[in-house]
């Protein structure tokens, strides 16, 4: 038989061989770093028989599948301990995930940190036994016999989904542990480093997901073939809690949230409502230039609009649940685009005032699972950077490319250079979650697609990440620390706009349905918000701090003074506060580098004296004394160039 390798090579062999067995023909060294591997293109065990001609690739850790057969293997070395340690314990599922992998077990006591060290502990008794993989097959009544014996009544659901199928049943055995599996895994327990593995977290899950379901025990882990892997995984972790905008949001009294409120509703406090003012002024500045209408509309709907947009069909598992008010049916709205097509159809409309801008700085609700929440970043209330932009056909190429530029020079206003564009397309093998019309998806598509092209634009494209009505261009950006995520986007709609019958005059006086463009610069201002205090850790730059200049007088008696120089500067649009309170001058600098204010203004008997102030940067430290008009002209040049 005959063996292609991934760089087209051949090996030849009279007999059956193992992956493993030719893994070791190619390299040693490969096969010791080797997890899985790819037989004609799917992924297998590395003791998978190969008996014909076939094609193979070797997987490492480095490759993402390689990397999930890894993971899954230390998942099920977590969950061999968990039952030696806890027998009590039922099992559910164990999956690796992008950042390692967890298992979901329902037991009667939360998981401790002192549990969590516990299982570490066995776990590294199980790896040092070096057990072995060993994968079999049964049928489905077996399997159930199997899994009934155990006590693992989550498994015998799992089992019965597949009963219909006709089946075989997979199970992986390592030692004296049984697990329900389809693999692939590593050969062997050792594999696994048990120097590059950490527990990281334990939290409450439901089963599938369902909040009525049971609920169940969650541990996390993560798990490299190299030491120094999990050091700088672990190190980037310390980073990003230091970076958390939750904590930051907290320390900086930016934001809160309240239980009695409810989850994901959070509120913001003075500072970070002035954050949002100025988040909020800048890009409806920016859009009034660019010929922006901005409107206000409800946060609530008729159930009926929604049906007329379709999202009541493809979009109500994330809205909350609808209300009866006297005869009709309300529900809180989780986008705007309804409200604004019925703006739009309020009047009649010609190709001559098209295209029409429509804006608007609007309060959104969507139900959100509680363990999705994380502060402002992911909440059930968000305020969206929204507008909607009825074209024409042939307008389409030069509003798209208006957004575009308008999403880059916003980027370069904050200084986001780290990012990329996707073209996000429906999967045409899962049509049910979008709107039903090949005709218009292939148009639409092949539009937006026609249009980065021409523009020239760098873009990758992913399937399945369209909205129900139509493909979008999302820009994601790579923050300090996390995965990516969507930050902008600008979505190409011939949907909704037929659905609300929406029409204008065209040149040839015939009534014509216009194209919308759906686009959001700064995404949801929350979002965005969450995005540059993880971005700048609070240390905003003079332009978007809450408080640009704090004074401190450094005794009583110099606070008149400084409240003369505070009023010049509010007079020049400056944001300034006094610390007035009668602590030492050293307490007062150390409170408001604390407070990551970007300059410091110390005032004393000399100052008084020559008529100046003692200007301290967050970013130079102390640097000398100026007079208040020299100050307001430097800060007032660092605020309108927007300097970082």
């Amino acid at each position: 038989m005959k063996i292609t390798l991934k760089d087209g090579s051949v090996l030849e062999y009279s007999e059956a061989k193992t992956a493993a067995d030719i893994t070791k023909d190619i390299s040693m060294g490969l096969y010791r770093n080797a997890t899985c591997c790819k037989i004609n293109g799917e992924v297998a065990d590395l003791r998978t028989v190969i008996d014909g001609d076939s094609s193979l690739e070797v997987l490492t850790f480095d490759d993402i599948d390689g990397k999930k057969a890894y993971n899954h293997t230390a998942s099920h070395i977590m969950a061999q301990a968990v039952k030696r340690l806890y027998p009590e314990a039922k099992l559910t599922i164990g999956p690796a995930i992008d950042n390692g992998f967890y298992y979901d077990f329902d037991v009667e006591n939360t998981f401790s940190p002192e549990d969590l060290e516990k299982i570490e502990a066995e776990m590294k008794k199980i790896i040092k036994e070096n057990l072995e993989l060993e994968r079999f097959e049964l049928p489905v009544d077996e399997a159930i016999a199997l899994m009934e014996e155990k006590g693992e009544p989550y498994k015998i659901e799992l089992i019965k989904e597949h009963a219909d199928k006709g089946e075989a049943i997979s199970f992986y055995k390592q030692g004296e542990f049984t697990e329900l599996c389809a693999g692939p895994h590593v050969d062997k327990t050792g594999h696994i480093k048990a120097n590059a593995f950490k527990l990281l977290s334990n939290n409450a899950a439901y089963w599938r997901g369902d909040s009525k379901g049971k609920t169940l025990q969650r541990i996390y882990g993560i798990a490299f073939p190299k030491k120094e892997m999990l050091d700088e995984y672990l190190q980037k972790l310390e980073e990003a809690k230091m970076r958390d905008h939750r904590k930051l949001g907290h320390d900086l009294q930016l934001f809160m949230t309240d239980e009695l409120v409810g989850k994901g509703m959070p509120m913001f406090l003075p500072k970070g409502y002035t954050l949002w003012r100025i988040l909020e002024d800048y890009i409806r500045d920016k859009e009034i230039k660019s010929g922006y209408q901005h409107v206000l509309t409800p946060c609530i709907g008729t159930v009926g609009l929604y049906q007329t947009s379709g999202h009541w069909e493809h979009y109500q598992k994330n809205m909350f649940p609808a209300m009866e008010v006297e005869d009709e049916t309300y529900v809180l709205r989780p986008m705007n685009c309804p409200h604004h097509m019925r703006i739009y159809a309020n009047t009649p409309h010609s190709y001559r005032n098209l295209p029409i801008r429509i804006g608007e700085i609007a309060h959104d609700f969507r139900f959100e699972a509680s363990g999705t929440l994380k502060g402002i970043e992911r909440g059930r209330h968000f305020c969206q950077n929204d507008a909607h932009l009825f074209v024409t056909p042939e307008q389409i190429k030069d509003e798209f490319a208006k957004v575009v530029d308008l999403i880059f020079d916003t980027y370069k206003d904050f200084g986001i250079t780290d990012y990329r564009l996707v073209l996000s397309l429906r999967d045409p093998d899962d049509t049910e979650k979008y709107h039903q019309d090949d005709e218009m998806w292939n148009t639409a598509e092949n539009a937006l697609r026609d249009v980065l092209d021409s523009l020239g634009l760098d873009y990758t494209e992913e399937i399945g990440e369209a909205a129900f009505y139509g493909p979008k261009l999302d820009v994601n950006v790579t923050p300090a620390v996390g995965a990516e995520y969507t930050l902008s986007t600008c979505q190409l709609d011939f949907c909704l706009p037929a659905k609300f019958n929406l029409t204008y005059v065209d040149k040839d006086n015939t009534q014509r349905t216009p194209v919308v463009l759906h686009r959001a610069i700064l995404g949801s201002l929350d979002r965005f918000m969450a995005y540059l205090i993880e971005e700048t850790m609070g240390a905003f730059p003079t332009w978007l701090a809450p408080v640009q200049v704090k004074f401190l007088p450094i005794a009583d008696r110099h606070q008149d003074y400084a409240r003369e120089m505070i009023e010049k500067l509010e007079t020049a649009g400056v944001r300034c506060e006094l610390d007035d309170r009668s602590e030492k001058i050293g307490f007062k600098i150390r409170s408001a580098q604390m407070e990551k204010i970007p300059y410091m203004i110390l005032v004393g008997d000399k100052d008084i004296e020559a008529g100046t102030i003692s200007v301290r940067s967050r970013k130079n430290g102390d640097e000398g004394a100026a007079t208040i008009d020299e100050f307001v002209a430097r800060i007032t040049e660092e605020i309108k160039n927007k300097s970082r």
